[in-house]
């Protein structure tokens, strides 16, 4: 319990520090005359925030496009990865597109996509799949290419055929890089779908954000700031609660669980 306690206690110390280094920096540091609010005022409105519905409702919608988006972009991209790990041919054809398309963001084909879909949800939740499916295809198609030939042999020699051999060796002995992916993605997915609101004109708190910018309420954007920082906490937080319950079985996680 004290191996587990102190990591926690160190986090929580850590983040204290952090608010009174920014508390400082902003009230005697030398950022004392710019337009940084302290810490305090940050916090005070993040907590007025908070007690308005709207500030609820942009929220939702954050949350809604980031995890429509990234269930859809799992969804897809898992089976376009299982598709193309399974044939060595599929795998080397489309390896150059697929890496061509990897390091472009979201936010490069935002112009075409609000033009299309205009500044809904919709628009959000595309740019979302866009930004997180092609880096879990090419993770899957990775895990399901690397399957030990030997345990697809002995299942041949059992007599398992295509199908069973995929769902009970292929899949997952891919698991773990599939996992990584979504864990990787699902805070990507949150940062994509602020951008739509905060450069697409999307709804949600990257809307919000805007708004508080264009008006020159400073302590509301950082208090905003504040709120998508925890919100991403909780993301990241439950994507690696997922993985370690989905991978409950892999040698990493039997090893931390000792």
């Amino acid at each position: 319990m004290r191996r587990s306690f102190a990591p926690l206690l160190l986090g929580v110390v850590g983040v204290i520090a952090a608010l009174a280094l920014w508390e400082w920096t902003a009230t005697v540091g030398p950022l004392a005359a710019s337009p940084l609010p302290p810490a305090s005022a940050a916090i005070a409105e993040a907590a007025r925030l908070l007690a308005a519905p709207t500030t609820w409702t942009a929220l939702a919608a954050t949350v809604g496009m980031a995890v429509t988006g990234l269930v859809l972009a799992i969804v897809v991209g898992t089976l376009i990865g299982v598709g193309v790990g399974v044939s060595p041919l599929a795998m080397h054809a489309t390896r150059v597109p697929l890496e061509f398309l990897k390091p472009i963001p979201p936010i490069v084909i935002l112009p075409v996509v609000v033009l299309v879909l205009g500044p809904t949800w919709s628009m959000g939740t595309f740019l979302v799949f866009f930004g997180c499916f092609i880096a879990i295809a090419v993770q899957t198609s990775a895990g399901v290419f690397d399957t030990d030939p030997v345990a697809r042999a002995t299942g041949r020699s059992y007599g398992m055929g295509r199908g069973e051999i995929l769902r009970s060796i292929v899949l997952p002995s891919a698991l773990p890089y599939i996992g990584t992916a979504v864990r990787v993605a699902a805070p990507t997915a949150l940062v994509v779908a602020v951008v739509a609101g905060l450069l697409g004109g999307g709804p949600g708190l990257g809307q919000s954000l805007l708004l508080a910018q264009i008006s020159g309420n400073q302590a509301q954007l950082f208090a905003f700031v504040l709120i998508l920082g925890v919100l991403g906490l909780l993301i990241q937080g439950l994507s690696q609660w997922g993985e370690r319950r989905l991978l409950h079985w892999h040698p990493q996680y039997r090893k931390q669980a000792l």
